[in-house]
C-alpha cells in the first residue's frame, strides 16, 4: 500500500497493492493492522454504496455535530472526488483537494472529520463505496455549495451540465456554513 499525502494535512490518497493475472485481480480495501501502521487508526460504523450516471454531482456534504471520516473508493466507473477543509483553525481552511478515483486506478481517498466531501461522476453506472466513522445523522447534515467562488473548486464539467439534487442546489456559501471549531 502506498500512502500519498496531499497538500492538505490529513487528506490521504491510498494506492492499494493490487495482485492481478489473466483471471482478474485481488486487493485489500481495508485491513485494520495495515491501515493502523499507516496512521489511520479508526473504527468504521457504516458502509455506503451509491450508483450514479455520468454528470451527477453529489455534495459537498458534512455533519456537524457528529462529523464523519470517510474512506472512499470507486468499484465501477470514475469520479472526481473533492474534500474541502472546514476546520476553523486550520491554515488550509477553505482549501480543497480533488482526485480522480476509478475502478481502473483503484485509488482510495481518506477524508477525515472536519471536511466537506462530494464527487462528480465521470462515467455512467459509477458505483461509489465509502466507509464512515460515524452513523448518518440527517439532523446534523449540512451542504457547502459545490460552486462557491470563495472555495473555487475546478470541477471537470466542460461539456457537462451537472445533475444536482434539490438539496445540494441549496448548499450554503463557505461564509455561512457551520465550520468545525
Amino acid at each position: 500500500m502506498n500512502i500519498v499525502q496531499t497538500e492538505i494535512e490529513g487528506l490521504l490518497i491510498i494506492e492499494p497493492r493490487v495482485f492481478g493475472d489473466e483471471r482478474g485481480f485481488f486487493m485489500e480495501t481495508w485491513n485494520e493492522g495495515v491501515f493502523r501502521e499507516a496512521g489511520i487508526d479508526l473504527d468504521f460504523v457504516q458502509d455506503n454504496h451509491s450508483r450514479s450516471q455520468k454528470g451527477v454531482l453529489r455534495g459537498l456534504h458534512f455533519q456537524n455535530p457528529g462529523p464523519q471520516g470517510k474512506l472512499v473508493r470507486v468499484a465501477n466507473g470514475a469520479v472526481f472526488d473533492v474534500a474541502v477543509d472546514l476546520r476553523a483553525g486550520s491554515t488550509t481552511f477553505g482549501k480543497w483537494v480533488g482526485v480522480e478515483l476509478s475502478a481502473e486506478n483503484k485509488r482510495m481517498f481518506w477524508v477525515p472529520e472536519g471536511f466537506a466531501h462530494g464527487f462528480l461522476t465521470l462515467s455512467d453506472d459509477t458505483d461509489f463505496l465509502y466507509k464512515c466513522t460515524a452513523p448518518y445523522a440527517p439532523q446534523s447534515e449540512h451542504t457547502l455549495a459545490w460552486d462557491d467562488p470563495a472555495v473555487g473548486i475546478e470541477w471537470p464539467v466542460v461539456g457537462l451540465d451537472p445533475i444536482i439534487s434539490a438539496k445540494d442546489a441549496q448548499g450554503l456559501a463557505l461564509a455561512d456554513v457551520a465550520v468545525f471549531l
